[in-house]
């Protein structure tokens, strides 16, 4: 009888299993590259370099704009070019530069083509070896290339392609623009002038920048009369520094109306620019002269984007972590065309105020386009969007004296049809670029977070400890390598590799790195021995709490990936070179052990919740297609897996909640888990077996039948009741500790759970379980029942895992079934046959 029942619920737990498993799956083989943009035969990119105003030639080296007007958006600037194809056989990483801006000391070189190389350092030219490659074209990444993604097909078959060669050869044409910092070292002892360097160039968008404000479209003379009623020229009034005032020079300007691509709607428009709510406090204008003089734009940016004073002020954790979860998305579609910025502080405190020279990690996160002209969903009910690191500086602005936030993403992204590169780019070559930028077409949220034991370096009596810098480091070896596609040509979305997987692979490097630096210099741990109190010290012990919670982040099951190993082994102390090649794992498990890094928006709420609990001051800056209008589409937030399927008149997504609490807790139990389950299974026997004893519902009753119908029943009751019961009434009802932010809250729904657990054993033996009737109603069952729920719900409070509170609960099912009687109360058979042995 009890096999049947048993049988029975073993059948109900197995779907479920099932689900999970598909949809998990599901998820992974169906996670859309470009992050998500259809794609056609041809590239968007093609369609846009068509446009004169979008080539480089378009605007000439000698059209300088007035230096009280503009200010260049480097110290140096210039054009890429990819060496011929008997130059690349050397091996050696060089490009060639067209200089586009130089300082005034080097002004002799403006419109020349330099050499562009590192600097004769061997620390740097081991890290560029490192990620050097050859590259052959897979039958893979040939038939992403034909079908509209861009590839840098100009490198196929090209021997041991370094950082340079791969940014110059990433488009089809040469037509990247870079900017180098004041660092460089000029060599005019050659035939041509040689620019060396010891940072990767960061990627920008026009060659001098200003701060206008708009005030309203103009008809140029330049126009035909054919053209003039749709004209894209406007008059701006550029910002006084002396009345800190837009009452400056007025001047004509073009932003040029970029064309409709393969997705049907422009990735930029000029339409109302004018009124946008953006634009009250001015824009900042990239781009250069064209041949007629006129300033052409190439990107935008509001300038109240970047400004430290924030629009709102949060202050308190349950508030802020509120925000990061659910305000800061609410309302995207209503709130089309406009911008928010929010400081989230934990307490209430003066140190969170921003001063100049402040760095901040970025957390970047865009969602999906809807509308008319919305693009193509690739998972049911999912926006998957796309995630990126960055780092933010706040530095003092040229125009206004104010102090601003400047930001570099570090993009580690797949090929696509749009040309954007894998790499360092400044916020305007990123967001906001009128050809490929994100801006005026998608809803982005940028969470800028000041942590000063991350982004403040460490001096241990001469031993340097910079984490930010390893961490950068990292990302720009997965940049690296995601350029090349670590020498397949190209750099595909799986369920173990994308955006948001490969980025946190390198935070996760960066996290082993600074361990292994650590652990093999003695003389750290003496400073920090011998100063304990030292508030270097202190912040080096933050620092390391971090660590603990990012680590459990990013491993979530407590499976090391391999391929995030071998990353780890490059910059790590003395593994650079020495280590073997690094690879990618795209299989479905890989993907599923590092699951909480699988989508964009869970990674970039997760990892902002981690930081602001451990004391981060955060600045969230949220953009909902701004800029000129466009009625046919609109912003859309992005979601977890299954997001959009929610409850009607609630942003609950019951699917997403269950698969992560399913997922969280399924993480390997530690060495401390197990102690606490051992101490746990002592507490619950010390007081069940006298209780029990008391009122002779426990008896020592041995069930004397053969070891395999104990092994079998044993088995069975590891399923049903051990852990279908906590799968439900632990796993699925409570929220995962991970995720706990209010504990009343948390505490009513633990006391929910105890109750239906309580309750569900009588109902049971009513409906289903005729023969557990007696036994499910008697008091002296429901309170040890009771008992079990609370050690149950206490263990996964302190531990997070399904595997704690199954052998809980499966070891006091087994041993009252077979040592304490309790088959005979639950089986007739078991019952007669015991009286007739006796």
């Amino acid at each position: 009888m009890i096999w049947r029942r048993l049988n029975q619920k073993i059948r109900l737990v197995f779907p479920i299993f099932l689900l999970i498993v598909f949809i998990v799956v599901i998820a992974s083989q169906r996670l859309p590259a470009r992050e998500a943009q259809l794609v056609q035969q041809e590239s968007n990119y093609a369609i846009h370099t068509r446009q004169n105003f979008n080539q480089p030639g378009f605007y000439p080296v000698a059209q300088i704009p007035s230096a009280k007007l503009y200010k260049p958006v480097g110290d140096w600037v210039g054009r890429l070019i990819l060496p011929t194809k008997q130059q690349l056989q050397d091996g050696l990483d060089w490009v060639w530069m067209e200089v586009q801006y130089a300082p005034p000391t080097a002004q002799n070189l403006l419109g020349k083509i330099v050499r562009l190389e590192w600097k004769k350092n061997e620390d740097l030219l081991a890290k560029v070896k490192a990620v050097t490659r050859d590259i052959n074209f897979t039958s893979e990444v040939i038939k992403s290339q034909n079908q509209g993604n861009i590839h840098p097909f100009r490198l196929n078959g090209v021997r041991q392609v370094g950082i340079l060669r791969s940014l110059a050869g990433a488009n089809p044409n040469d037509d990247a623009i870079i900017a180098l910092d004041a660092d460089t070292i000029i060599n005019a002892n050659a035939e041509k002038s040689i620019l060396q360097i010891e940072r990767e160039p960061v990627m920008a968008t026009g060659r001098f920048y200003g701060l206008v404000k708009i005030i309203n479209p103009v008809t140029s003379n330049l126009l035909s009369t054919k053209d003039k009623q749709d004209s894209d020229y406007f008059s701006v009034q550029h910002y006084n520094p002396n009345s800190n005032k837009f009452d400056g020079i007025q001047e004509t300007i073009r932003i040029p109306q970029q064309v409709i691509d393969t997705r049907n709607f422009a990735p930029s428009s000029s339409q109302q620019i004018e009124k946008s709510p953006a634009g009250e406090d001015g824009w900042y204008i990239y781009g250069a002269k064209d041949a007629n003089a006129v300033f052409t734009v190439n990107a935008l940016a509001p300038r109240s984007l970047f400004q430290i004073q924030p629009r709102q002020i949060i202050t308190g954790k349950e508030l802020g972590l509120n925000y990061i979860q659910e305000v800061n998305w609410q309302n995207t579609e209503k709130n089309k065309g406009k911008f928010n910025t929010a400081l989230l502080k934990p307490v209430e405190t003066s140190i969170s105020k921003w001063q100049q020279g402040d760095k901040a990690i970025v957390l970047h996160l865009f969602g999906g386009i809807g509308g008319r002209k919305a693009e193509a969903i690739a998972v049911p009910y999912t926006i998957t969007g796309h995630f990126a690191f960055g780092i933010a500086e706040v530095v003092r602005d040229e125009f206004t004296n104010e102090l601003r936030f400047e930001t570099k993403y570090h993009q580690i992204y797949a090929h696509n049809p749009d040309g954007i590169i894998a790499g360092t780019h400044t916020w305007a070559d990123y967001m906001g670029n009128l050809q490929r930028g994100w801006l005026a077409t998608r809803p982005v949220s940028d969470i800028l977070i000041k942590f000063d034991p991350v982004t403040q370096d460490y001096d241990f009596d001469g031993i340097k400890l910079s984490p930010l810098e390893q961490f950068q480091q990292q990302l720009q070896v997965t940049m690296a390598r995601y350029r090349v596609g670590d020498g397949t040509g190209g750099a595909m979305v799986s369920p173990g590799t994308s955006c948001v997987q490969d980025s946190s692979q390198a935070l996760y490097a960066a996290i082993m790195a600074i361990k292994n630096q650590v652990a093999t210099t003695p003389q750290i741990q003496t400073w920090i021995g011998k100063n304990p109190n030292h508030p270097q010290a202190l912040r080096f012990q933050q620092l390391v709490e971090l660590g603990k919670s990012l680590e459990q982040q990013l491993a979530p099951l407590g499976i090391i990936r391999a391929d995030w190993q071998s990353q780890a082994g490059i910059l790590a102390g003395t593994g650079i070179g020495e280590t073997t090649e690094p690879f990618q794992d795209r299989s479905v498990w890989a993907g599923l052990t590092t699951w909480r890094t699988i989508m964009p928006r869970q990674a970039h709420d997760d990892l902002a919740i981690i930081f602001f609990k451990h004391g981060a001051t955060m600045q969230v800056l949220r953009t909902n297609q701004v800029g000129g209008w466009q009625s046919d589409i609109i912003p859309i937030a992005p979601t977890v897996f299954l997001g959009q399927f929610q409850i009607p008149f609630t942003n609950i997504s019951p699917l997403s909640v269950i698969l992560n609490r399913v997922l969280a807790s399924l993480a390997i139990p530690t060495q401390q888990d197990w102690l606490i389950l051992a101490l746990l299974l002592i507490i619950y026997s010390i007081l069940a077996l006298p209780y029990g004893w008391r009122f002779g519902f426990l008896q020592i009753r041995f069930w004397s039948v053969n070891w395999i119908d104990k092994c079998l029943l044993m088995l069975r009751c590891l399923f049903t009741p051990a852990i279908l019961e906590e799968l439900f009434f632990r796993v699925i009802l409570l929220p995962h500790p991970s995720e706990i932010t209010n504990w009343l809250k948390w505490s009513l729904w633990a006391l929910v759970s105890l109750v239906l657990f309580i309750l569900y054993h009588p109902l049971n033996a009513k409906l289903f379980f005729k023969a557990a009737i007696p036994t499910f109603f008697n008091h002296v069952f429901l309170t040890l029942t009771s008992l079990l729920g609370i050690i149950c719900t206490v263990a996964y409070t302190l531990t997070g895992s399904l595997w704690v509170i199954v052998f809980i609960h499966w070891v006091v099912v087994v041993v009252w079934l077979i040592v304490f009687g309790g088959i005979t109360k639950l089986d007739k058979n078991q019952t007669d046959r015991l009286r007739q042995e006796t």
